[in-house]
């Protein structure tokens, strides 16, 4: 992608704690949605070492890719350019930085553990829950008009 593609796409981050699960999930159902259509990211703010094996079966079912994401830090430079910063859970927190252009927003994703489902079964519904709302907010960037 030239530079100037990466100008004409709206462009999103997708945080979460370890970077080995929901946020690299909604990055890689964004991707699968949007064709090319968005500039896709993901970070963590404390990353793990490994993508979680369960969250890459899971979405590799729903017809993305994930198996190739490795954990990483926030670039500051990234947090400051781009255009939406979606931090996915509760345990993230993510400090704005100078100059940025961009909005935060916060998703409560499902917490199936929380009702006591766990394993597979709760991955599944992670996923479902996530892949819901990226593809609300897919709707929501290609459709709103870029500056």
């Amino acid at each position: 992608m030239t530079v100037s593609e990466s100008q004409a796409l709206p462009s999103v981050l997708f945080v979460c704690a370890k970077n080995g699960g929901k946020s690299q999930m909604a990055a890689a159902l964004m991707e699968h949605h949007a064709e090319g259509r968005v500039e896709v990211h993901s970070a963590g703010t404390t990353p793990a070492s490994t993508i979680n094996a369960l969250s890459a079966e899971v979405i590799a079912e729903s017809g993305a890719d994930m198996s190739a994401g490795q954990p990483k830090a926030i670039d500051p430079e990234l947090l400051a350019r781009v255009d939406r910063v979606v931090v996915l859970g509760d345990e993230a927190r993510v400090t704005p930085v100078a100059n940025m252009i961009g909005t935060v927003e916060t998703w409560h994703t499902d917490e199936p553990s929380s009702r006591g489902i766990e394993g597979v079964e709760r991955m599944r519904l992670v996923r479902d829950d996530i892949n819901t709302r990226v593809q609300a907010l897919l709707n929501e960037l290609v459709t709103a008009p870029q500056p």
